[in-house]
């Protein structure tokens, strides 16, 4: 936010004029208008800040260390990205079968020689207990 505030004003700082004068008692002034007869204006300069090779290296250091920072947090955050999808996605087969053992009707598995075997209805009954606490329990 600082840099952005600063972006803002150095065009205005860049354009603006700075006038230097003497008071009566000897003593120099400044200012961005004249106040006296006589100020005369100065030309300052932007002064330009050249970082050694130790400071570089320190920067290059220290963008490294939060470019792996970020990185890091971004992997983090795609592995409980698709935790939280295998989860959905979980729920959503555990509600699937709830949903399809039937109240009051005949429920069965086909076996291998393609004959049915019907459950009981207390075999019904644990399977529906059973997938409901599953589902109560992983998608809550």
């Amino acid at each position: 936010m600082r840099v952005l505030l600063c972006l803002l004003l150095l065009p205005g700082l860049a354009a603006a004029e700075i006038y230097r004068w003497t008071d009566a008692n000897g003593q120099v002034h400044f200012g961005q208008r004249p106040a006296a007869v006589g100020a005369e204006k100065v030309e300052v300069k932007p002064q330009v800040v050249e970082r050694d090779q130790l400071t570089r290296e320190r920067e290059e250091r220290t963008n490294r260390f939060y470019d792996a920072r970020r990185d890091e947090q971004a992997q983090v955050s795609a592995v409980a990205a698709e935790k939280q999808a295998k989860r959905a996605e979980e729920c959503h087969e555990l509600r699937k079968k709830l949903a399809s053992i039937p109240e009051g009707r005949s429920y069965y598995r086909t076996e291998a020689d393609g004959q049915r075997s019907y459950y009981s209805d207390e075999q019904v009954d644990t399977a529906r207990q059973q997938l409901q606490s599953r589902v109560s329990e992983r998608c809550s």
